[in-house]
């Protein structure tokens, strides 16, 4: 995505970088989650991957970088693109709520907190 972005100007740019930070957090939570040190687990993933190394990927029955696919770490491809095309869907309607929040008039906002009451309350 890095690379990607690179061929890009302007805004696109940033947010396909932004996209890929954000893509980052996911081996990032799996080594600190996995109590490794994420930012070891995250430099030498990278480094594999500019190798081309594509398949390779942290497993955790092992705690080791590895060729997840040669080890049998598989996960359905299908789970992961509904996941971050969710993800990406409702990152999207934030910034449309809050660009329909910022262009409205000082003072006039037709958002009315107390409408939002019954969403806090666990009975």
């Amino acid at each position: 995505m890095r690379e990607f972005s690179n061929k890009l100007q302007g805004r696109e740019q940033l947010a396909v970088e932004e996209f890929a930070k954000a893509l980052e957090c996911i081996p990032n939570t799996l080594a600190e989650n996995a109590g490794l040190d994420p930012i070891d687990i995250l430099t030498e993933l990278k480094a594999r991957h500019d190798k081309g190394e594509r398949n390779t990927g942290i497993n955790l029955l092992t705690n080791k970088i590895e060729d997840v696919l040669k080890e049998g770490v598989i996960e359905p491809l299908k789970t992961k693109l509904q996941a971050i095309s969710s993800a990406s869907e409702v990152a999207m309607m934030i910034l449309r709520i809050d660009d329909v929040l910022a262009a409205s008039p000082k003072g006039k906002s037709s958002f009315n907190p107390s409408s939002m009451a019954g969403l806090n309350e666990m009975d």
